[in-house]
């Protein structure tokens, strides 16, 4: 699949529910209303959309939520999609998690197939990660951790850098990562659905971080690529990868290479933008696939060039309403 800018389309991001056992501040609103189950795909209807995608030359795959392990029997799911790893089809199925759940599932997805988790921490300090999650407990998240690298997952942390919050312990979070041989990852916040605050206060400029970090330790520029939008250092004196998300400092539209899928069959086609594409109308219409194929080819052909995120003090709305959980950022 190749869109109108001449980028080829190899990952899909998808949302396997909009449900999440945190409340996370700059992600959604402590009391949000969740969609209707009834409104959900089947896993059943997931495995089809994300096999179809596999066969328009998608490569890789990762399960989003919300939060992907609270969703009824998912396992199924990614035993399913492992079997296009396993012929050669895909070169792998990836899980982006809070590690709430991940004490009770590591074991089961790396026999599923998965071989690398993305792991959400802002902080290490149980008080702090309260006010960030609001529901979340820390030490759950840390066994999460543990069990994940003992079931041989490789496992890369991910923290949103907040301004007055957790900026200030970013560097020993790193430090602390790469002590166990775990990448970390930085994430500026994104205005993306209402929550209970105003992002302004959150924001902070990973140019403002890095620059920062440049005074602690000397950070080599490196060409790694995962996939994702992330543009990687590596710490010499760690020894440990960085990498940095800058959809506000310094976009990565030029070359995005992804879709996002969420769990009622909406595909977008641009995080930060509203255009989508119904897929479920297509799938469940016919026996075979292909007005969902037609459906896929003519979303792909208006995937617009980037986004328009912006924050700032005249900005008092979000760049779209939906919020992250929904779109399985």
């Amino acid at each position: 699949m190749i869109d109108p800018f001449e980028r080829t389309i190899t990952y899909l991001r998808v949302s396997v529910t909009d449900r999440c056992d945190f409340r996370c501040v700059y992600c959604m609103a402590e009391n949000m209303t969740f969609l209707p189950k009834a409104e959900l795909l089947t896993l059943e209807e997931l495995d089809q959309l994300c096999s179809a995608f596999v066969r328009r030359g998608v490569r890789k795959l990762r399960l989003t939520g919300g939060e992907p392990l609270v969703r009824r029997n998912v396992l199924w799911l990614f035993r399913r999609l492992g079997r296009h790893v396993e012929r050669g089809a895909l070169d792998e199925v990836t899980l982006t998690t809070n590690g709430s759940q991940l004490s009770r599932f590591a074991g089961d997805l790396y026999a599923a197939g998965v071989r690398r988790v993305n792991i959400s921490l802002d902080t290490r300090d149980p008080e702090k990660f309260h006010k960030i999650t609001r529901w979340g407990k820390l030490d759950k998240v840390l066994g999460g951790i543990d069990a994940a690298q003992e079931a041989g997952l490789k496992v890369k942390i991910n923290a949103v850098a907040l301004k007055g919050t957790n900026e200030h312990e970013l560097p020993e979070m790193i430090a602390w990562a790469h002590g166990r041989g775990m990448d970390f990852t930085v994430i500026e916040t994104m205005p993306l659905g209402d929550i209970d605050g105003d992002r302004t206060d959150q924001y902070l400029p990973l140019s403002l971080l890095r620059a920062k970090l440049a005074e602690r330790w000397t950070l080599d520029d490196i060409d790694y690529k995962t996939g994702g939008p992330a543009r990687y250092v590596r710490i010499r004196e760690t020894g440990g990868r960085l990498g940095f998300i800058t959809p506000l400092t310094h976009n990565f539209c030029e070359s995005c290479n992804r879709v996002r899928l969420t769990c009622t069959g909406t595909l977008y086609l641009c995080l930060g933008q509203e255009d989508a594409a119904d897929l479920r109308a297509p799938l469940r219409a016919s026996d075979n696939d292909d007005l969902l194929m037609a459906a896929m080819d003519e979303a792909i052909a208006r995937k617009p060039k980037g986004h328009d995120f912006v924050i700032d003090r005249r900005t008092k709305s979000p760049a779209v309403a939906r919020h992250m959980s929904v779109t399985g950022g």
